[in-house]
């Protein structure tokens, strides 16, 4: 796992949808080069395998549509309640999901 700290949960080792131990990160942001923003704001928690990417397609984040949207909407929402605006995010993000 890298250095960054999430501002999503204090539960580092703890998988962020079903509680078993973490294996992983996921970015709450991801693709077109958006990740890293993510990574620098801290807009990631902890998952295991199988709820990262691992699972059945129903499952997991990456490869569930539903999934991946809800995830860049709580990414947004986060931002928005810890770090700045809707118009900087917007900005940094290239869009908004909410």
């Amino acid at each position: 796992m890298s250095k960054t700290k999430s501002i999503v949960t204090d539960y580092a080792g703890i998988c962020f949808f079903c509680g078993k131990p973490a294996e992983c990160e996921h970015h709450l942001l991801f693709g077109n080069g958006i990740r890293e923003l993510a990574e620098q704001d801290g807009l990631k928690v902890p998952a295991c395998n199988k709820c990262h990417n691992m699972g059945k397609q129903i499952e997991r984040i990456h490869e569930n549509i539903m999934a991946e949207k809800l995830s860049k909407m709580l990414g947004q929402a986060i931002y928005e309640s810890k770090i700045g605006t809707r118009e900087e995010f917007r900005k940094r993000y290239g869009k908004s999901y909410l």
